[in-house]
């Protein structure tokens, strides 16, 4: 398997974890404030493929308890479930983030036991949803499932958005309180532009703003969290 990325260590993308992240590339979505656009190719260039990521855990064993997934979309990847055994037997906790699109190879994730924690993007409200992923006709049913699998199931998880001005407001909020209604874990991301943002002139709401959002969300969800503001 290509990995298209790592970050050695960090203490904030596996909550209570010394983790390190894991990057691999393609995505189906195509958001203009993706922040790794550059990866949206499953076949870009590759940083190192899977017989080197499993030299660097085995060294970093005793130094890091958790490996974190992201990317792209790790879920478009055939052969998670054996690379995650592997990295179960080296004694690591394993946390993925993921856009919600793949919901039954998600459930046979967590039914396998190969799952400690899941981080979904819930990116805006149904009515909006296409607009944000920049597929104007998509159908949310892959989402409703997959809200529904982390809701009713026994994982820890999150759902998170990164709120942009250009896309979100007080019913973006009130549409996505609904959508999760009795989730646990809820977290409003502030956007950062980057270099690799494909489009420019995107802002991040201040801090009082994105409280207002929070509190609408409140209503529904058990907690719920702002980060990056």
């Amino acid at each position: 398997m290509k990995i298209h990325g790592l970050q050695k260590m960090t203490l904030l993308d596996f909550p209570g974890r010394v983790a390190c992240t894991v990057f691999l590339g393609g995505c189906e979505f195509r958001c203009p404030f993706c922040h790794n656009a550059d990866i949206l190719d499953m076949n870009a260039p590759a940083l190192m493929e899977e017989d080197e990521l499993m030299s660097f855990l085995k060294t970093r064993q005793g130094l890091l308890d958790g490996v974190a997934f992201t990317g792209g979309e790790p879920l478009l990847r055939k052969g998670l479930d054996e690379l995650f055994k592997k990295i179960r037997d080296l004694g690591y906790k394993i946390k993925l983030d993921t856009n919600g699109n793949h919901p039954q190879y998600l459930a046979g994730l967590i039914g396998e036991g190969l799952l400690d924690y899941v981080a979904m993007d819930v990116k805006n409200c149904k009515e909006r949803y296409g607009e944000m992923i920049g597929l104007p006709r998509y159908d949310t049913a892959n989402i409703d499932e997959r809200i529904k699998v982390l809701i009713d199931g026994n994982i820890d998880y999150e759902f998170r958005t990164t709120v942009i001005k250009q896309f979100h407001d007080e019913e973006s909020f009130e549409g996505i309180a609904e959508w999760i209604a009795g989730a646990k874990n809820y977290f409003l991301q502030g956007f950062v532009d980057r270099d690799t943002v494909p489009y420019s002139g995107f802002e991040a709401y201040g801090v009082d703003e994105m409280e207002k959002f929070a509190a609408i969300v409140r209503q529904k969800v058990q907690y719920v969290g702002v980060r990056g503001v």
